[in-house]
């Protein structure tokens, strides 16, 4: 399994509501199917409704969302933590 970032919008009442969700899915196909089931099923928006601008494929452990964390919680455990000098 990988993790994708999708960016897109989708119409709710006059306006567009644009968004940015990460998945993990297998492949892009994969991911556009995640997506469409989501917001479909918590926004009631219907498939052809929304619009995917991009679809790429991210690191899990530059990933927010809770479903990617937990996918990837083994490897993200395991990586060494970064050395960020800028905080200093």
């Amino acid at each position: 399994m990988k993790a994708f970032r999708v960016v897109g919008h989708y119409p709710a009442s006059k306006k567009k509501q644009d968004f940015t969700i990460d998945v993990v899915a297998s492949n892009e196909d994969d991911a556009k199917h995640r997506l469409f089931s989501h917001i479909g099923s918590r926004h009631r928006v219907l498939r052809r409704h929304i619009t995917i601008e991009s679809i790429s494929q991210i690191d899990p452990s530059k990933s927010s969302s809770p479903n990617v964390i937990h996918a990837f919680r083994d490897t993200i455990a395991s990586s060494p933590p970064s050395t960020d000098d800028s905080e200093e």
